[in-house]
């Protein structure tokens, strides 16, 4: 009897759980506007945590980016539909031919210019990688002389150092996995891009260091192309919405993004 009362107590648990998360469809001029193919085609960089990651064993994609179009198109109730791509820089190519709806990625002046965005969905420090054996053990040591700094090629770490580096060399790569190989090759010295980027391509690369602390802190929105203002507040209303309702904690953890914060309720 006592083994009967505790399952129908569980039961009733997720029965209250589930009820308790609820959220309004989008109006059909909100879906048209959103999804225009009838899909919801999500860009995402693939390599990147924040976006999206695939498991090399069982193909399994996760990321923040990932998993948050893909409960934004059940919402919306349309089908789901990953755009894959090799860097961010190919993704806001992609834009430009307009091959994707919906994407998250960091937000910079330029950016915030050409896409409409919503509030932040998550925090992000900015830092650099050093390989194994480098003399380079601090922040300042990195702007000197004769130090080239590898960076993603239109990447938010691209913005800010084109700015803020006034001794060192930018050398810019295609992405994350290029990153790796011009460390190893000795092409750069360091790398730089968002932490939880760095903590992943540290863990590919024996003895490499991710230094203390960071040269700036970034925000990662979801961006959707301008023009498409009927269905603005409707994501708007769902990032608040996947803040609120620990979406957005648990795609980080999912992910396994260290680094990288909820961003505070708007």
């Amino acid at each position: 009897m006592r083994t009967t009362h505790c399952l129908m107590s569980a039961i009733l648990g997720l029965l209250l759980t589930g009820c308790a998360t609820t959220y309004t469809p989008p109006t059909p001029e909100a879906r048209q506007a959103l999804a225009p193919t009838g899909k919801l085609r999500v860009g995402l960089t693939l390599g990147v945590p924040a976006s999206v990651i695939r498991d090399s064993a069982s193909g399994e994609m996760k990321g923040v980016a990932f998993d948050l179009g893909k409960e934004l198109a059940r919402r919306m109730g349309v089908p789901f539909e990953p755009v894959v791509y090799p860097s961010i820089g190919a993704l806001l190519d992609g834009a430009k031919s307009g091959e994707w709806d919906v994407a998250s990625f960091i937000v910079n002046p330029a950016r915030a210019k050409e896409f409409d965005l919503t509030a932040p969905l998550l925090e992000i420090e900015f830092g650099y990688l050093v390989p194994s054996g480098s003399s380079i053990s601090t922040l300042t040591d990195v702007d000197r002389p004769g130090i080239r700094v590898g960076v993603p090629e239109k990447s938010a770490a691209d913005a800010v150092l084109s700015r803020a580096l006034k001794n060192a060399v930018l050398v810019r790569g295609p992405g994350l996995a290029a990153g790796l190989e011009m460390l190893k090759s000795g092409r750069v010295d360091v790398f730089a891009t968002n932490k939880a980027n760095l903590f992943e391509m540290s863990d590919q690369l024996p003895g490499s260091r991710v230094l203390a602390g960071s040269y700036a802190t970034n925000t990662l929105a979801m961006a959707i192309p301008k023009g498409r203002d009927l269905g603005l507040a409707y994501a708007r209303k769902f990032v608040e919405d996947a803040k609120s309702e620990g979406l957005v904690k648990a795609a980080i953890e999912r992910a396994g993004i260290r680094g990288a914060v909820v961003a505070p309720l708007q």
